[in-house]
């Protein structure tokens, strides 16, 4: 007598239960095959998965157990505060750091905070929302990481593990700078999305919570004019200026100067006791206007050098983008065509043209090291050197971020390293064309 449906069916998906089993010890426990999880940059997202849980569990046990500590959080409720008073003279809004030099998105932002924390009182509270910041910011990035397909999944561990200082800048220290860098990293997921519009609005806010955002207007320029055209890039250099113009509309009434002067001061001169960048300069130098200028010259002629390039990367990424709208449809609702990895034609001008802003930056302090951290691994694995030379570099620029205070050897070292980068994806790129 033969079993009954049930039984048979019962006994089917055991076998192929087993089946499956089978083939995932085949798949994964042979060396090869298991090694290919650390080293293949498309299983990178199984490595984001996790890392993200860990990262939260990370972030509450820092905030429960390690003292914060007090820099410029205090400074920031008391500018605010001014502002919430009904001040709005940017000149007459200042903190015990010194004046209010940040645009108006700032002071919306910090004034919101302001009130969530009892007038800057409840530091935890402040904390768990970077801490929510910056686990936001680690899913904007290894987004971005998986769509490229460029670096190998081992190097997610070395950028989490490695950070103490990114996490102290976050959550030890509640910066301004983690709050621009999110809006930034959200627009760059927005381009790779394809929505410009909205990429463009993130973007706008990032710059109006701090202005080193600017450094990646020169890349972000000629996406615009490559993938829109001169008249959309008109209309999103517009919605751009509207949005900087709507937020500080209520400063720019009171007092324009005053709040131009202190929001965009391009000439603002830092102390010498922060530099982590220029520490084997004497400081009569360091504060030279030649000095600065000569490092402005320094910083458009590098640009102007990898401008061809990045144009032939943008017109590429455009007609690529083209083509994958046009496949699509021709293709049956299941398929679909994975053509992610061209985003690296977008990425990489847009995290080169900020870390060339770095390297020939007027000065470097420690939170600005978040400006350009999470693009470290990235720039590094667009160079030709070998794997342990590009570990090395990305070691020693951890090191020198971490002597406190700075030292002639360990800024001599950053500058080594980023002229070592730098050289690398530049010398790289001219292959490339060669090549071609």
């Amino acid at each position: 007598m033969a079993p009954r449906r049930e039984f048979r069916s019962n006994l089917n998906s055991t076998k192929v239960s087993k089946k499956n089993t089978k083939n995932w010890y085949e798949n994964y426990l042979e060396w090869g095959k298991l090694s290919s999880l650390f080293t293949d940059p498309r299983k990178l997202f199984l490595f984001g998965r996790l890392f993200i849980i860990l990262e939260i569990i990370l972030n509450i046990l820092i905030i429960e157990r390690i003292p914060y500590t007090e820099i410029d959080w205090k400074a920031y409720m008391q500018e605010v505060e001014g502002f919430l008073n009904g001040t709005l003279d940017y000149s007459k809004l200042k903190g015990d750091t010194g004046p209010l030099v940040y645009p108006a998105g700032f002071v919306y932002i910090f004034s919101i905070l302001y009130f969530i924390t009892e007038h800057g009182t409840k530091i935890k509270i402040a904390q768990y929302f970077f801490a929510v910041l910056y686990i936001v910011l680690l899913i904007l990035v290894f987004r971005i990481y998986t769509k490229t397909k460029k670096v190998p999944p081992y190097v997610l561990i070395i950028m989490c593990c490695t950070s103490y200082r990114v996490h102290s800048i976050f959550i030890l220290r509640l910066f301004n700078d983690p709050v621009a860098m999110v809006l930034l990293f959200a627009s760059l997921n927005a381009f790779l999305d394809d929505q410009w519009y909205l990429g463009s609005i993130f973007y706008s806010m990032s710059v109006s919570v701090k202005m080193n955002i600017l450094l990646f207007a020169p890349a972000l320029l000629i996406a615009y004019i490559c993938n829109l055209g001169i008249f959309k890039t008109i209309i999103h250099l517009l919605i751009c200026a509207l949005i900087q113009l709507v937020l500080g509309l209520p400063f720019l009434l009171n007092n324009p100067f005053a709040y131009i002067k202190g929001a965009f001061n391009l000439g603002r001169i830092f102390e010498f006791k922060w530099t982590v960048n220029w520490r084997f300069l004497p400081e009569h130098i360091f504060v030279h206007s030649y000095f600065h200028v000569s490092l402005l010259v320094l910083h458009i002629l590098t640009l102007i050098y990898c401008a061809s390039t990045w144009i032939k990367y943008m017109k590429s990424y455009a007609k690529l983008k083209y083509m994958e709208k046009s496949l699509q449809p021709q293709l049956k609702k299941k398929e679909k065509v994975d053509m992610s990895t061209m985003s690296q034609l977008f990425i990489f001008p847009m995290f080169a043209a900020n870390f060339i802003g770095v390297t020939f930056s007027r000065s470097l302090h420690y939170q600005f090291y978040i400006w350009y951290y999470h693009t470290l691994p990235y720039i590094a694995w667009c160079t030709d050197y070998k794997t342990v030379i590009k570990l090395t570099i990305l070691g020693i620029i951890e090191l020198c971020w971490n002597t406190y205070p700075s030292t002639v050897f360990s800024s001599i070292s950053l500058h080594i390293c980023h002229l070592m980068l730098l050289f690398g994806f530049m010398k790289h790129k001219s292959k490339t064309e060669k090549g071609k």
